[in-house]
């Protein structure tokens, strides 16, 4: 049961997984449902590699689903539906063998052989990569592979009762449809009983009393064959609708290119007797330049890219955020995700429920959150590992030890990682495109006076006290405002536009480095 006050600060809470939530809860304030649980879906499609976009629609399910469960004593499950009788359009540009794929274009995915020779078919190859990949981010969820749902037999009553109401479904779909697209649309795609090939091709009769579908093929063969087994599967759209007919969905969320076909998935659904879930429509990724992301473009970043720089915790809270607003995913909101995941952590020792709940890290880790022992932020870690040339992460904790001597690899694991990913990012993304200005006669000035008063520096490298010492300084030469000094601060010693609060930087790099950093400046342009 669950902790009556975190109930009731989940009940008021404005967080949007809560207010989905409660949304969903809405539906069965009533009667329960009669299956005896809450179905929530994503779905997949296996015709290539899973991507930061499944990580994200799993992931923000998974969230909704847990704040669903802190409201409600209804049991939920969670299904992950890989549409993997879909045909094969094109080879892909990313496998071997490919020539060998050619002779099994248009056949469902699961037909066709594994370039990879490790399963039974690239839909089984795919599958399997799918749910590797839901299992590394320890995602609680149930397999269903559309070939299995088609040819076991569960999807049969469904598809049994569309041959009944073709009709109404085609009225629905062809509205839909350009003019040209209309004349030859059928919900109903039959499987070629020789070739094996998903056929688009005009339907010349539904028998719905038999349960079957008549058409040429492409040589002007007449076939007839039945809707159920697996020897049709539905297009798209319909395919949507009536697998949440078939299943009961609850609740499911896409992508906003998905919003202007809601209303047709809905009333698919409604007319083969189902009750449309409730939908959360989320905003699309864009890239570097304000660009939807295009998979076929390549203009974004991929799973691995961001898992090469930083942990998937920062990937669950960048997907948190404002889920229903467009945002840029390129490398560069990698840092300020990390930075800003480890402050929610920190944060959360001293809340209560009503602040809890609100808080990012209650639903990345389902109210359970880790400590962070991020005692030096990844913003900091990589001006260091930048400033020092770093090529591994031992360098940085000769930097980290000094100004936190109790800290070390074994006691601080998380660090321990953000150290190695910080020396990978500044290798890859920061040091080849790093560009220091020489100082203008002001600026130099003023690095002069920082430097002697580095120089004579007595006591302890408190980082306040760097930090009130270098505001003295930008404003003993005029810095207005005092933004500029910073500024220069950055470009100049560092190379980079933007930067960490210098004292602080100063107290771990060192004051004895910070003066080389500071001749090495003065010496450019000389």
């Amino acid at each position: 049961m669950t902790d009556p006050a975190l109930r009731a600060a989940a009940l008021a809470a404005k967080a949007w997984p809560f207010a989905e939530a409660r949304k969903l809860a809405k539906r069965f304030e009533k009667r329960p449902p009669e299956k005896g649980f809450v179905l929530f879906e994503t779905g997949y499609g296996p015709s290539g590699l899973p991507h930061i976009g499944t990580f994200g629609e799993v992931a923000r399910t998974t969230m909704i689903r847990r704040a669903f469960e802190v409201i409600s004593d209804i049991p939920t499950r969670l299904i992950c539906f890989s549409d993997d009788m879909d045909g094969m359009r094109k080879i892909p540009d990313n496998v071997p063998n490919p020539e060998m794929l050619r002779a099994h274009l248009h056949k469902p995915l699961t037909s066709v052989p594994d370039p990879f020779g490790t399963h039974e078919s690239f839909g089984h190859h795919n599958n399997a990569l799918l749910r590797s990949f839901l299992d590394r981010f320890g995602f609680d969820y149930e397999f269903v592979s559309a070939t299995e749902f088609y040819r076991s037999g569960r999807f049969d009553e469904i598809l049994l009762r569309a041959a009944e109401r073709y009709d109404a479904l085609m009225e629905v779909m062809l509205p839909s449809l350009r003019e040209e697209r209309q004349k030859t649309y059928s919900i109903f795609l039959p499987i070629h009983p020789e070739t094996g090939h998903v056929l688009y091709v005009p339907i010349r009769h539904v028998d719905a009393r038999e349960g079957t579908v008549t058409f040429d093929d492409e040589r002007g063969r007449e076939w007839t064959v039945p809707v159920t087994g697996g020897h049709v599967k539905l297009q798209w759209k319909p395919d949507f609708g009536a697998r949440w007919a078939a299943l009961g969905v609850d609740f499911e969320m896409y992508g906003k290119d998905h919003a202007s076909n809601s209303p047709i998935y809905d009333r698919i659904c409604a007319i083969l007797g189902g009750t449309p879930p409730q939908h959360f429509i989320y905003e699309l990724f864009l890239d570097a330049e304000g660009r939807k992301i295009s998979k076929s473009k390549g203009n974004g970043i991929a799973m691995e890219d961001w898992l090469r720089y930083a942990g998937p915790e920062s990937l669950s809270y960048f997907m948190y955020l404002k889920p229903q607003t467009a945002k840029r995913l390129h490398f560069d909101v990698i840092p300020k995700s990390v930075d800003d995941y480890h402050q929610h952590l920190r944060a959360w020792e001293g809340q209560d429920w009503p602040q809890r709940v609100e808080n990012p890290v209650f639903h990345i880790h389902a109210g359970n959150p880790p400590r962070s022992d991020m005692v030096v932020p990844f913003s900091m870690l990589l001006n260091l590992a930048a400033a020092a040339g770093a090529t591994d992460k031992e360098v940085l904790w000769g930097f980290i030890r000094r100004y936190a001597p109790e800290a070390s690899p074994d006691t601080h694991p998380g660090l321990d990682a953000a150290a190695g990913f910080a020396v990978a990012y500044v290798r890859d993304l920061i040091l080849p495109g790093r560009r220091f200005r020489a100082p203008d006669p002001r600026e130099r000035a003023a690095l002069g006076d920082l430097r002697a008063r580095l120089a004579s520096w007595d006591g302890p490298a408190e980082p306040e006290r760097l930090q009130e010492m270098i505001y003295k300084v930008g404003k003993a030469h005029g810095f207005e405002p005092l933004r500029a000094w910073f500024q220069c601060l950055y470009e100049v010693l560092l190379g980079a536009e933007q930067g960490p609060r210098f004292g602080g930087f100063v107290a771990i790099y060192g004051i004895a480095e910070t003066i080389a950093l500071i001749d090495s400046a003065l010496a450019r342009g000389t």
